[in-house]
Order: structure tokens, then C-alpha cells, then sequence
């Protein structure tokens, strides 16, 4: 049994203060329709929480397209280009630092919006997602001439907008175990975490205004990731939490 008292504990105290929590939920490396993005989108629906669907445009497939655009649930962002390490031995996995030409790195960039924006159109939502939540602050100074709002990493930010034009929106909870067994970290731990992660919000050591990222990976989720995402989620939901989405994004009627 997962012992959830220590966040419903701050929970009870964000709502005894009045305050409220934007919630939202984004979704790592889609390339095609499978069981599990199904899975995802249902999920999504049950909770009415969108998921922002971080696909990777080099490989992304016509069927993902097609099954995404009559999803209003799913929204679809930019997932750097091909998810290709360009980091030498001993460094982190990055594919948008400066291992390459700079020229080449926003090429790559712009690629990956011009590429699904073929395949969703208006849907597409404007935001970019470099893989391993890493990205060089010279790539992310260009993002906003190539059409990007929004660039989303991890932890929580340090101010609203990098760079003009810019908004950083990042994700803070993942509940896998990367470096681990790969499946979920113990959940007593994620629940502290979670709790900390509010408080900190609420005595303001981080910024109370930044919708509140949980980050996913539908394509390697077992049973217990599905049963901690979907616990946690609507704990939130049924505290503080409201659904955050780009409003300058049309979702379709989610009837």
C-alpha cells in the first residue's frame, strides 16, 4: 500500500490557503500508434487532464499522425529530432549541447517543428522538448525565431522566460527508476518528493505560478508506473490541481 498522507497533508494545506495548483502532464517519445499510447490517451480522458505527447519527428509515422489528430486528449509537441546522442564518451546523453555546429543543432531545430507541423498542423503545439531534458542556452536563445513559445526541460525553472518570447515550462516528477531497476521507484519516496516539491512552491523557495510537470514514458510503463501515475494524478486533480494547456492551442471538443 502507498502511504499518501504526507502529500495529502499539503495538499489540505494548499487549499486551506486558497491557492491552486496548474497541473500539467507531458509524455515522452511517441513515434507510432501502439497499445500503450492508447492506453495513455484513455487514461487522459478518464482524468481529464490532457497529456502533451513529446514525439520525435525524424521517425514519427503517418498512423501516429492520423490517431493523435482525433485524439483532443493528446497534444503533440516537438521531441528535439531523431532522440540522437551527440555527446562524447563520458558526458551526458545530450542531442541539443554543443557537440556539433551550432548551425546544424538549430537546423535539426527547426526540422522537427517544419516536420510536425506537417503532420498535425494547428494542433501541434509550439513547444520544444530536447531529448535527455537537455539543452544548451545558445540553441535556446534561437527557439524563438524558429516558431517555438514554449521550451520544457526538468526540474523547476529559475525564471519565466530564458529568453524573450520564450516561456519555460518544466517537468518535475518522473516516476521511473532510469538508473535503476527501470521500473518505479519506491512510491513512498515519490510521495515525499511531490509533497516537497509543493512546499517548496508554497514558502517560495520555486515559482508557485509554473504549472507543476509530471513526466511520463508511455512505451516502458509496467503495471505499478500505470497504477502510481494514475493515483497520483487525480490526487492532485482532486486537491488543487486544475488542467494547464497552451490556451493559444485548439484541442478540439473533448466531448
Amino acid at each position: 500500500m502507498m502511504d499518501w498522507r504526507p502529500l495529502e497533508a499539503e495538499l489540505d494545506i494548499w487549499q486551506a490557503q486558497g491557492l491552486s495548483l496548474p497541473l500539467w502532464w507531458r509524455d515522452d517519445d511517441a513515434i507510432s500508434r501502439t497499445p500503450q499510447l492508447e492506453r495513455l490517451s484513455k487514461l487522459s480522458r478518464s482524468l481529464d487532464l490532457p497529456v502533451h505527447l513529446a514525439i520525435i519527428p525524424r521517425d514519427a509515422d503517418a498512423g501516429l499522425g492520423d490517431y493523435v489528430t482525433q485524439q483532443p486528449w493528446l497534444i503533440p509537441v516537438v521531441h528535439g529530432w531523431a532522440h540522437q546522442n551527440h555527446a562524447p564518451p563520458g558526458e551526458k546523453k545530450s542531442e541539443f549541447r554543443l557537440h556539433r555546429l551550432l548551425e546544424a543543432i538549430i537546423a535539426d531545430a527547426q526540422s522537427g517543428l517544419e516536420r510536425l507541423r506537417t503532420l498535425f498542423g494547428d494542433r501541434l503545439c509550439p513547444m520544444f522538448v530536447p531529448p535527455w531534458n537537455r539543452i544548451a542556452p545558445e540553441v535556446v536563445q534561437e527557439l524563438p525565431d524558429l516558431g517555438y513559445c514554449i521550451v520544457s526541460t526538468a526540474t523547476p525553472r529559475k525564471t519565466r522566460e530564458p529568453v524573450p518570447r520564450l516561456e519555460q515550462i518544466n517537468t518535475h516528477l518522473d516516476p521511473i527508476d532510469w538508473r535503476g531497476t527501470r521500473g518505479l521507484v519506491a512510491a513512498d519516496k515519490l510521495i515525499i518528493q511531490t509533497a516537497d516539491l509543493l512546499r517548496d512552491r508554497r514558502e517560495g523557495r520555486a515559482d508557485i505560478t509554473e504549472p507543476f510537470g509530471v513526466l511520463t514514458h508511455h512505451l516502458v510503463h509496467d503495471q505499478e508506473i500505470w497504477t502510481f501515475t494514475q493515483e497520483l494524478l487525480s490526487r492532485l486533480l482532486d486537491g488543487p490541481g486544475f488542467a494547464w494547456a497552451d490556451p493559444t492551442i485548439p484541442t478540439g471538443d473533448p466531448e
